[in-house]
C-alpha cells in the first residue's frame, strides 16, 4: 500500500517540473527550487526564476500559465499586474516567484529561504 503523502509529493515536483521546463523554455535565469515545508505556513515549495526584464517577466508568466493550465494545476492566487519587476504565481503546494535581477537582489528571497533544503530536479 502506498503512501498518500509520498503519491501528493511526487505529484507535486511533477507540477514542479512542468513550471520549471516552462521558465527554461523562456530563458528564465538563476532557477531555483527550495524545499520549505515545515518552514512556511502557506506552501511546501518555493520556485525562484529571474528574467531580464518586465516583458521578459511577462512572456515568463505566460508561458507557465499555459503550461500549468494544460497540466491541469489549479492556481490559488496569481499577480495579474505586470510591470513592478516582481510576479508570483501560487499553485497551493508551491509558489513560483518571477523577479528582474533588481528586485532579486532587493529582496534576497534565497537569503531569507537559505535554511531551506534546494530541490534538484
Amino acid at each position: 500500500m502506498s503512501n498518500p503523502k509520498n503519491t501528493k509529493q511526487l505529484s507535486t515536483l511533477d507540477e514542479i517540473r512542468v513550471a520549471v521546463t516552462a521558465i527554461e523554455d523562456k530563458k528564465g535565469e538563476s532557477i531555483r527550487i527550495l524545499n520549505v515545508s515545515g518552514k512556511s505556513s502557506i506552501t511546501d515549495y518555493l520556485v525562484l526564476a529571474t528574467g531580464t526584464s518586465d516583458p521578459h517577466l511577462k512572456a515568463l508568466k505566460a508561458s507557465l500559465d499555459r503550461a500549468l493550465k494544460e497540466s491541469g494545476v489549479q492556481l490559488i492566487g496569481e499577480d495579474r499586474e505586470v510591470g513592478s519587476g516582481w510576479v508570483v504565481v501560487d499553485a497551493f503546494d508551491f509558489m513560483v516567484h518571477l523577479q528582474t535581477q533588481e528586485m532579486r537582489d532587493l529582496y534576497q528571497l534565497d537569503r531569507l529561504w537559505r535554511d531551506a533544503e534546494e530541490v534538484t530536479l
